[in-house]
Formats: C-alpha cells, structure tokens, sequence
C-alpha cells in the first residue's frame, strides 16, 4: 500500500497549469516538521488534478496550513551530464484546507486561539429528553 498524510504549511503560493488536454494541475510545496524534533522540517511537492487543482489554486496561498492524504511518487531519470537523479512528488488524493486564504499570512506568524463560547448563551438540555 502506498499511501502517506501529511500537515504542513505552504512554503509558496500554489502554481496552476494546464496540460496539452486541458487537464487542470496544481503543484505546491508542503513543509512538515518533524514529530519529535520540531527544529527539523521536510519539504514534500505535492501534485493535485482537475477540480481539486482549481480549487487549491483559488483558496491556498503561502503559510495555508493543509492536510494532505496521497501517494508517494518516485521517478528516475538521468539529466543532461549523464548523472542519476531520483525526484519524489506526492499525488494528492485529498487536501483538506485547514486554514482559510485570508488567515494563510497571519497563520504563519501567530498561532490562532479558538473563540471563546459565552456559556450565558447555552441552551441547557435535560438528559430524558435525548432521542439516544
């Protein structure tokens, strides 16, 4: 199974283009920091198609936090010297947008608080009366 998720922030503003057919294809990168050693921080490009490209293209920009569920592509090839690469891209099956484009430059400064309920304004609810 290939499959790998990820939660990261943009390094860059999405890029949308369009293939030969019209295909519809967006490509980002996603830095991740490491679980046990927050110092350390890997960049993962990231590949979405057709609907879901337009979509990051409109509401992602530099600093959206995303998550990101898809498979792990590795190519070979071997450039212009002669000389072996190896790239890796991950296809994005899913992008969760966990950060809205208007947040995007402030979120990658300050970390948001949640908003505050006024329990003043909470309906209380007697237990026999829940339908479970």
């Amino acid at each position: 199974m290939n499959k790998i998720q990820l939660i990261g922030r943009l390094t860059a503003d999405p890029e949308l283009k369009s293939t030969n057919n019209g295909l519809q294809v967006c490509s980002f990168t996603v830095a991740v920091n490491r679980r046990f050693n927050r110092e350390e921080t890997d960049f993962f490009p990231v590949t979405v198609w057709r609907e879901a490209a337009v979509n990051c293209s409109k509401y992602l920009a530099k600093g959206s936090q995303v998550g990101v569920c898809g498979a792990v592509q590795i190519r070979r090839y071997e450039d212009k010297d002669g000389i072996k690469r190896t790239a890796i891209d991950i296809q994005a099956d899913e992008v969760e947008f966990l950060t809205s484009k208007s947040e995007s430059g402030a979120a990658s400064n300050n970390v948001s608080t949640p908003k505050k309920t006024n329990v003043a304004q909470l309906e209380q609810v007697d237990d026999d009366e829940m339908p479970f």
